[in-house]
């Protein structure tokens, strides 16, 4: 599963949905990924009076620090512990660690456990085989009444390689905004449903790619 933009296409697809990958990834000192928060995140986050936060798949906690900076109370969750660890770290060096928490769990698995939170978020999870639907549903058990939840993904169509016909574990893994909203509960409200353009540097140069974002609300 990838955290912020595309993960690095060498990795083995395997290594994408599962804790040994990412537990590599993180396990070197260079940062993998920029540190800014998400520009989805930023629109919707902006809009909204500050509470309580949780982000899903937080990897070096680049959202999880800028939603504290904000004046939100964050948990950042992620399987990964040495992304978890990083994200500590960045925390601190932002001087915000005193306004977030971590989580270590699985998406796949998550569960609420009957903690609910003003906003919660989840970028460019993308788990095998139609995964993310399920991962959709769960989450929605964790917004508060008068909450938001956020979305996004890659669109297919931006991720290299989506247009030579090669069909693997993460050309499968990649969904539409349509695939998630049979997982919102009766009580959210869809705000957005549709795929937004962003501009990121791709080796060297200037992309534009798509994000599939579903944002919804539940009613008070």
């Amino acid at each position: 599963m990838s955290h912020h933009e595309h993960a690095d296409q060498r990795q083995a697809a395997t290594d994408y949905f599962e804790p040994e990958g990412w537990e590599q990834r993180y396990a070197g000192d260079a940062q993998t990924w920029s540190g800014h928060a998400n520009p989805r995140l930023v629109e919707l986050a902006s809009t909204l009076t500050p509470g309580t936060a949780l982000d899903v798949g937080c990897g070096e906690g680049g959202d999880v620090v800028w939603l504290a900076q904000q004046g939100w109370h964050a948990t950042g969750a992620d399987f990964s512990r040495n992304g978890l660890a990083r994200a500590a770290r960045h925390a601190e060096l932002a001087g915000v660690a005193d306004r977030v928490d971590w989580w270590q769990v699985d998406a796949r698995r998550f569960d609420a456990q009957g903690r609910t939170f003003d906003l919660v978020t989840s970028h460019y999870l993308h788990p095998p085989d139609g995964g993310m639907v399920e991962v959709t549903r769960r989450l929605a058990t964790a917004v508060a009444p008068g909450g938001h939840l956020l979305v996004v993904g890659h669109a297919l169509h931006s991720m290299p390689g989506a247009h030579d016909g090669h069909d693997d574990q993460r050309t499968r893994a990649m969904f539409a905004v349509e695939d998630l909203l049979p997982a919102l509960p009766a009580d959210m409200e869809v705000l957005v449903a549709e795929e937004r353009p962003r501009r990121l540097v791709r080796e060297g140069r200037a992309v534009d790619v798509a994000d599939v974002t579903l944002a919804a609300r539940r009613r008070a």
